[in-house]
């Protein structure tokens, strides 16, 4: 790979992601490439999904792991492979080990959810071992790492490695196998940049016209702040929600390659986010992680430029944890300015809230948090109170009641580490 980028190919060979195609036959899906009636008719433009939830490990990162494994020599696989990883990295190894024979140690925070676990373990069966350590990535990887040197075993690298880039490039190799109609759009979220890296060297070089659009979570900008610098920079702190490209810091390789492939990168809120995953559920079943969601999401932000066109959304992953949907539905509704936070001093008389419940809140306001508390103020207590609306319109008609009223109140929305605790 650095061979390639300084002879001034800046990208990765059309030929080394055939090559992986060919490797990885049999083994990871050629997943669907689908018309989407519903997007194309919201739209006015084609749009087609390219279904990696419906992968056999539910993401595309069976692909890169895979073809890693599969092209070292047997001499580097005698003291098995290593990978640290609280998601979708650990189940590509740990399926790539079952089927191709190898010892996997997987290395795990300890916080990281039981049911991940449970599927690591499920793919790799007999052929992995797992480590639970640390409570973060961080530690997870120095232990990994460590493991790697005293047993001489092979790490395989999440996103930072030419044959991982080759094996993720193998989702842009299908979607032009798939269709005879050009793409003109094609928007492909951005982790580490493995996939964007993989799938922009092959569109680049075979099918120069689309216009390829990286995707980023707005808590965690690891590559647009570094294509901004020109260089690869670490972020001090991320959002983690968008925990399938949450990243601090992109793979060197990544970004060298994408710096020359994306034609435009851009931040999608995770309120944004979480409103997609709602909608896919509900109006098409499907089940989509927070970073499958984001290039449907991104539609949004270009439905002008997209309409008439012929436009492709991967859909990278599809590994929710049903325990998140509830602060799924708070963030979407947060985003689409349906549900507020105050705190609100009522007076300590008879018939306060009474008053504000038939006089400041609409006929279809709905307070669904209320916490009140009453310490050494014998006159006014204070009170954090969430209230949902029917349409984001019906706010400034509420806070014209509150202040009419003459009501002691402060607005939590712009303040969520304040209430993060209730989601």
């Amino acid at each position: 790979m650095k061979d390639t980028i300084t002879s001034g190919k800046k990208m990765i060979p059309v030929e080394n992601i055939i090559n992986a195609a060919q490797r990885i036959k049999g083994v990871a899906y050629h997943t669907p490439f689908m018309h989407n009636i519903n997007l194309s008719d919201q739209y006015e433009a084609n749009i087609f999904l390219k279904r990696e939830d419906l992968q056999v490990v539910r993401s595309y990162k069976l692909r890169g792991a895979y073809n890693k494994i599969s092209s070292l020599q047997p001499s580097k696989l005698t003291n098995g492979v290593v990978c640290a990883s609280a998601g979708n990295h650990a189940q590509g190894v740990a399926y790539a080990c079952n089927k191709l024979g190898i010892k996997g140690y997987i290395y795990m925070p300890n916080p990281t959810p039981k049911q991940k676990v449970k599927q690591v373990q499920m793919f790799g069966k007999e052929h992995v071992h797992i480590e639970l350590v640390g409570d973060t990535f961080d530690d997870a990887y120095a232990k990994a790492m460590a493991f790697c040197q005293e047993q001489e075993a092979q790490f395989i690298p999440p996103f930072d490695d030419e044959k991982i880039i080759e094996g993720q490039g193998t989702v842009g190799y299908e979607i032009l196998q798939d269709t005879d109609a050009p793409i003109d759009y094609l928007f492909v979220p951005i982790g580490g940049g493995g996939l964007s890296a993989g799938v922009g060297s092959y569109f680049k070089q075979v099918s120069p016209h689309t216009k390829i659009i990286g995707l980023e979570p707005a808590g965690a900008p690891a590559m647009i702040k570094s294509l901004e610098q020109g260089e690869v920079i670490t972020l001090d702190k991320i959002d983690k929600f968008v925990d399938g490209a949450a990243v601090k810091r992109v793979g060197d390789l990544n970004y060298n390659v994408c710096q020359h492939v994306l034609d435009d990168a851009v931040t999608i809120p995770e309120g944004k986010i979480c409103d997609t995953i709602l909608k896919l559920y509900n109006e098409e079943a499907i089940v989509v992680e927070p970073a499958g969601a984001m290039s449907i999401a991104a539609l949004d932000f270009f439905k002008d430029e997209i309409k008439g066109k012929n436009v492709c959304c991967v859909v990278s992953g599809g590994n929710n944890d049903i325990t998140r949907m509830e602060e799924i539905k708070e963030r979407a509704l947060l985003y689409n300015g349906l549900k507020h936070y105050f705190i609100i001093r009522f007076p300590q008389r008879a018939g306060a809230l009474k008053e504000f419940v038939a006089e400041v809140l609409g006929p279809n306001d709905d307070i669904t948090h209320f916490e009140y508390t009453k310490k050494n103020n014998r006159e006014r207590g204070p009170a954090m109170v969430g209230i949902e609306l029917q349409s984001a319109n019906d706010y400034e008609g509420l806070i014209k009641r509150l202040n009419a009223h003459h009501i002691a109140y402060q607005v939590l929305n712009d303040k969520f580490d304040f209430f993060h605790f209730l989601i």
